[in-house]
């Protein structure tokens, strides 16, 4: 009898968008009702664009993310990849049936904003004040602001 190995973080990554793109911006499972965005960093070190689905929320005309990394004790590699490299890719569901792409800038809040909008995020989504509770760092928001075309 076999046992079925665990997926690593990158099978698991590339099954969620994977199902994102294939189902206008929208996952089952454990996100199911989470808004995800698909943003494509540049390898601070390699330089090779990678993509991670993120949960997101919409601050006016900007998109907030959280380097929260489940609570680790460490920053994701996506963070530092927009500290070196700030202009992404986000990939967003409209909501009717398509996912918009468009080019950003990666600009990490500070201060009184950061900490207001990640108090928000924590009330709508209770695992991000697990995720900062567990860990001593404070956790970046990160806001994506379109770029102009």
């Amino acid at each position: 009898m076999s046992e079925q190995q665990p997926m690593s973080p990158s099978e698991f990554n590339q099954k969620i968008i994977e199902e994102f793109r294939g189902n206008a911006g929208r996952v089952g499972g454990m996100f199911e009702n989470l808004p995800l965005v698909l943003l494509t960093t540049t390898g601070a070190r390699s330089g090779k664009a990678t993509t991670t689905p993120l949960a997101y929320a919409q601050d006016g005309d900007r998109v907030l993310v959280f380097a929260s990394n489940g609570g680790a004790d460490r920053h994701p590699a996506w963070y530092w990849n927009i500290s070196a490299h700030p202009r992404v890719t986000v990939e967003i569901g409209t909501g009717s049936g398509e996912v918009e792409t468009y080019e950003a800038t990666a600009v990490a809040l500070q201060g009184e904003e950061r900490d207001r909008l990640y108090a928000a995020q924590a009330e709508r989504v209770p695992a991000f004040a697990q995720y900062q509770a567990g860990t001593e760092r404070v956790i970046p928001v990160v806001a994506l602001e379109r770029t102009a075309p």
